[in-house]
């Protein structure tokens, strides 16, 4: 057998979380696929292929996170409070080996075409990237002309995102928001994508009350409808609670952590029978985080980063006891599969090559997005192509 032309590495005995707790095991490697995975592959039946002893170090899929302002977001207090594009060497310094961009409440001066280049961008620089197309305003900002075109067509494209309870949204009645949900369930049919529409929440009092409008006039399954920043506010996390024990997926914000921190969300959510399998966590990355007054003036400003993904992992196993392999799946497997993202998300042959390997204080220490390391003792060993 010619390893080298196969490319094969082999990682050794490493603790894997798959995300489920599969004890020490060896993971065999081609290319960008993991292989194998069992308890002992010998080298020797592999001649020249590359070893990476691992010693029983934590070993993850990389993190997918699903809501990040890949070209910036923000710009509520002028031009000069737009936040910039993310670089590559963030990411994955945060575990990131999977993204999904889109836009925030910018959609005049940002473009879902600008978003599309950057989402190809950091393909070709190495990592997995996917966008939503829209804004926060309706009519969403395509790049066919609507959102069924851009979800069917373009193969970045797997959603929608809009935003609702926000003062910052367009105000949209039921029959646009249902006919947005709709055009990208379709679109998503055609395309063999998850089409799925992703609602930006804000603190208003009608909280979820848009979503169960749109399940009340059309027929879109509630699992293709998912309220991102759900822990913003006390009244909208226990909505959301609700709204995840009916059968919807919800999405907690890692970089908010007040008035519900991310750790505290997930381990409320897990004691009052939200099944986890319908939670999710993202980071929000490179948004904007705008304060406003009970007037809705702007009191300052801020930038989401991607560390605290990685912190809401530590702090649901280290504080609320949480065992590993359940706090890996908001970050792994159930963001895959709500994804649709079928090699994504899970350690297991025919999977994507996406390997984290984390030290004993649960922090981001090495990195393999498939197949290619892109994080060595916890700083990034790639750039992107302008860092």
């Amino acid at each position: 057998m010619n390893c080298s032309i196969l490319n094969l590495t082999l990682f050794l005995q490493g603790h894997v979380y798959a995300p489920e707790d599969l004890g020490r095991q060896d993971i065999l490697v081609s290319g960008t696929k993991i292989v194998a995975i069992a308890p002992s592959i010998s080298p020797e039946d592999f001649p020249g292929c590359k070893c990476i002893h691992l010693d029983g170090a934590i070993v993850c899929p990389g993190f997918i996170d699903q809501h990040v302002h890949l070209i910036g977001g923000g710009g509520e207090a002028g031009p000069h409070t737009r936040t910039p594009e993310v670089r590559l060497s963030r990411l994955v310094e945060a575990g990131v080996t999977s993204v999904v961009g889109l836009l925030g409440t910018d959609g005049i001066t940002r473009h879902p075409e600008s978003l599309l280049a950057k989402t190809r961008a950091l393909e070709l620089e190495g990592i997995s990237a996917w966008m939503l197309t829209g804004a926060y305003s309706l009519p969403s900002p395509t790049i066919t002309g609507s959102i069924d075109r851009d979800v069917a067509l373009i193969d970045k494209v797997i959603g929608v995102k809009c935003a609702v309870s926000d003062h910052r949204s367009s105000a949209p009645d039921t029959s646009a928001l249902a006919n947005m949900a709709a055009q990208s369930r379709v679109g998503g049919l055609l395309g063999r994508k998850p089409g799925i529409s992703v609602f930006h929440m804000g603190d208003s009092p009608r909280m979820l009350e848009p979503l169960y409008d749109i399940l009340e006039c059309c027929d879109v399954p509630i699992t293709k409808l998912l309220p991102t920043h759900v822990n913003r506010a006390e009244p909208l996390f226990q909505a959301a609670l609700e709204y995840a024990r009916q059968g919807g997926f919800i999405d907690i914000t890692s970089s908010i952590d007040e008035p519900v921190d991310p750790a505290m969300a997930i381990a409320t959510a897990l004691r009052q029978n939200v099944p986890l399998s319908r939670i999710t966590l993202s980071s929000d990355g490179n948004g904007s985080q705008p304060e406003f007054d009970a007037l809705g003036n702007l009191t300052g400003i801020g930038v989401a980063g991607f560390e605290s993904l990685a912190e809401t992992v530590r702090q649901l196993v280290k504080v609320h006891a949480v065992p590993l392999e359940q706090a890996l799946c908001p970050l792994t497997r159930t963001v895959a599969e709500f994804l649709g993202l079928e090699h994504k998300g899970r350690l297991a042959a025919g999977c994507d090559a996406d390997i984290l390997v984390l030290n004993d204080a649960l922090e981001v220490n090495h990195l393999w997005a498939k197949g290619k390391v892109v994080v060595r003792e916890k700083k990034a060993c790639v750039k992107g192509t302008f860092e």
